[in-house]
């Protein structure tokens, strides 16, 4: 194994020791976190414009209060923003911030170095 490479294992120990203010821990709290991070990251990939109404409707599981209290924190850490649409001024289009985006290629880009 070259030194390059990083085992899952340190992988896991490495954003365990990652600040609790990080992405990396925010969005590893709870499997609906998760899936949040992944919605958001997805529709942004695919150019899609993904509503706020719409990714609390797509959480599996997830009472929409609590999908309402994740975004909600995903935007005061600076994760996400939250757009108005220029036809209804009542819906909120949420997108990763441009830090975040930079944080999550970083993240796919040492899980694909990872060797068993």
């Amino acid at each position: 194994m070259t030194s390059t490479k990083k085992t899952l294992l340190n992988f896991w120990e490495d954003q365990m020791k990652q600040s609790h203010t990080s992405s990396n821990y925010f969005f590893r709290k709870s499997p609906s976190h998760y899936h949040m991070m992944l919605l958001v990251m997805s529709a942004y990939k695919e150019n899609k414009k993904l509503s706020v109404e719409e990714l609390k409707t797509k959480l599996f599981k997830t009472s929409r209060p609590k999908s309402a209290l994740i975004i909600t924190e995903a935007c005061e850490k600076g994760f996400f923003r939250l757009e108005k649409t220029s036809t209804d001024q009542r819906i909120k289009n949420i997108m990763p911030s441009e830090s975040f985006i930079n944080e999550f290629n970083d993240y796919l880009t040492t899980l694909k170095n990872i060797s068993y």
